[in-house]
């Protein structure tokens, strides 16, 4: 019997941990590309530290190679990403907006390579954007910068001759604010009603991975949480 098979890039984040472990409980292989090691996982691919973006890529794409050994995956999931804030005018505009451009941008591309690489026919890329990026960030350049290239890249990916498989598709997620514990003790006072929960991203990853309501390709879907109830809902 043939095994569902999903890396998830930045899987010892707040979000990626909940999407190993939940795909995970659905009997997926699931592999985790990090900086550290998720032990839930079924197989890891270390991310080096490096100035380089080549470098770096290469470095994880071969790894990624050799530990998948010929095996295609059904999903890819890229939620690595931070967020660092900065207007035009701040002393860290340069190194917030690499550090913004080295945790999207970089791992965005990367994963695309990957799906060209590894992806079944029918495969599903979810890549992380954000709703902010939308419109004009003045406080967080860096970070709406990344993020915007990022909803460029996965419409880019529906086009013709992007060299993703056959009939996969390429979605991208624009939440607003995460459920997370570093969210909770960062903003104490926050109303998380208004936060989207992880284990609704997972399901949702899961259902789409599965082909259960999943957008078309290239599709910018908005994660929009009230009252604690989320929508996916397409960006205009």
């Amino acid at each position: 019997m043939s095994v569902n098979r999903v890396i998830v890039y930045g899987g010892r984040g707040a979000l990626g941990s909940k999407c190993v472990q939940y795909f995970k409980s659905k009997g997926w292989w699931v592999a985790s590309i990090d900086m550290n090691v998720n032990d839930e996982a079924n197989g890891n691919v270390l991310v080096k530290t490096s100035d380089s973006f080549t470098e770096q890529a290469e470095q994880v794409t071969t790894d990624v190679s050799y530990l998948l050994g010929g095996q295609k995956v059904d999903a890819i999931l890229c939620v690595a990403g931070g967020w660092a804030g900065g207007s035009c005018s701040s002393k860290d505009l340069y190194k917030n907006a690499d550090l913004m451009w080295k945790q999207s941008v970089w791992t965005s591309t990367i994963s695309s390579q990957l799906a060209s690489l590894h992806l079944n026919p029918g495969g599903l890329l979810i890549l992380a954007g954000a709703k902010a990026a939308l419109s004009g960030t003045g406080g967080m350049v860096g970070y709406g910068m990344a993020k915007a290239a990022v909803h460029q890249l996965c419409q880019s990916l529906a086009a013709k001759n992007s060299g993703m498989p056959p009939d996969a598709a390429a979605v991208a997620i624009l939440p607003v604010t995460l459920d997370t514990p570093m969210n909770r003790k960062s903003m104490p006072t926050a109303d998380f009603s208004s936060w989207t929960p992880l284990g609704y991203i997972a399901e949702t990853f899961f259902n789409w991975a599965t082909r259960v309501d999943r957008p078309a390709s290239g599709s910018l879907m908005q994660l929009l949480t009230s009252g604690g109830e989320t929508q996916a809902v397409a960006a205009p």
